[in-house]
């Protein structure tokens, strides 16, 4: 383990002068390249420098004790000291266990977020604005960029539809564990007799893929333009400007129709048809993973029921993990952080007790 531990802090000095090095710096993509590395083992770096140095105490308080000419007050000393390093030391393991997981390669990437109206009918659609809004406001608490790139309205505040992209560092780690069916049971604003009803909606969380990720050759698509519809201003059913693109060998179709222009409408389809063919691509690579995660989190299944909002009793529950929060109003405001910690710490601790059998 010490060996492991010292190849990390040399490889974090290592990194260190390739950003100095003016061949590096001038190279844009190199130089990117070396930053993401540098920025990810930096606090692991950290944190082994700390827990090495804990181990070097150690290691001087119990030569001191067993040197057999120290008296019996250094002795004590020794003995005291021993006792607070080994129990810094238990918590220091701890934290480095985790830091030293492997790391999900899509955690830094961008996310497209998925939302669709399920059973329900206009509740569930309401529902999905509902969740865009509680996802749009925990992006921003944490400093990331919305942006909505399409989405079909009910007219009257609901979604029947939702695709957004979430853009900043590590956005993917964020989300991954919300792929779903989320359900509400409340009583609607057009219910007279006060029934609680039961509606759903289902999300998709999907890494954004790169353009190096996926190669999609121009003969697999088939684009088609036509006029837009629905709220939207102006050039609404006066201009062709929506899109919609079919990629043939997949049968994967992806519309866009929120711009104004049709070049604008096609660059966020090309946008969402990518991520969706990455992520089947990574479903395909990583079937084992994905195995794995069932007895985790969850396998992120769109069909798999992940969580009931209860708005009679202010609760959420999110069933992978039996927990169940009394603070709905503060979550669909965007206050997830209570909520997606305690997804990640699981997640963490299914994975340490994988690494240990």
């Amino acid at each position: 383990m010490n060996e492991r531990l010292e190849r990390i802090v040399h490889r974090h000095e290592e990194l260190m002068a390739l950003l100095a090095d003016p061949d590096i710096t001038s190279n844009s993509k190199r130089y990117a390249e070396v930053s993401r590395e540098f920025a990810d083992i930096e606090p692991v770096a950290a944190h082994v420098r700390r827990h090495l140095a804990l181990l070097k105490q150690q290691q001087d308080s119990q030569e001191m004790l067993d040197d057999p000419d120290c008296d019996a007050e250094l002795r004590q000393m020794a003995e005291e000291e021993l006792a607070d390093l080994r129990r810094q030391l238990r918590q220091s393991q701890e934290q480095l266990d985790v830091l030293l997981l492997p790391k999900d390669p899509n955690d830094d990437r961008n996310a497209i977020i998925e939302i669709r109206a399920g059973t329900g009918g206009e509740e569930a659609a309401l529902f999905a604005a509902d969740l865009f809004r509680m996802y749009s406001r925990y992006a921003e608490n944490q400093g990331f960029q919305v942006e909505v790139l399409s989405s079909n309205s009910t007219g009257i505040g609901g979604y029947k539809e939702l695709i957004a992209q979430i853009s900043g560092r590590n956005v993917f780690s964020h989300f991954k564990f919300e792929s779903g069916v989320h359900r509400v049971q409340r009583v609607p604003e057009t219910e007279s007799g006060g029934r609680i009803h039961t509606s759903a909606c289902t999300v998709a969380v999907l890494p954004e893929a790169a353009e190096v990720d996926i190669d999609i050759r121009p003969d697999d698509l088939r684009i088609d333009v036509y006029r837009a519809s629905g709220a939207g201003g102006q050039h609404v059913n006066k201009t062709e400007s929506a899109v919609r693109i079919t990629h043939l060998p997949s049968g994967l179709v992806v519309t866009c129709q929120d711009q104004a222009s049709q070049h604008k409408n096609k660059a966020q389809a090309m946008k969402v048809l990518q991520s969706r063919l990455y992520d089947q691509q990574q479903q395909a690579l990583h079937q084992e993973r994905a195995d794995a995660r069932k007895g985790m989190v969850g396998s992120g299944d769109r069909s798999e029921r992940i969580r009931t909002y209860n708005f009679p009793q202010g609760r959420v529950t999110d069933h992978r993990i039996n927990l169940t929060l009394y603070k709905l109003e503060q979550i669909l405001a965007g206050d997830m952080d209570e909520l997606i910690g305690k997804l990640t710490s699981h997640h963490q601790a299914a994975l340490l007790a994988a690494s240990h059998t």
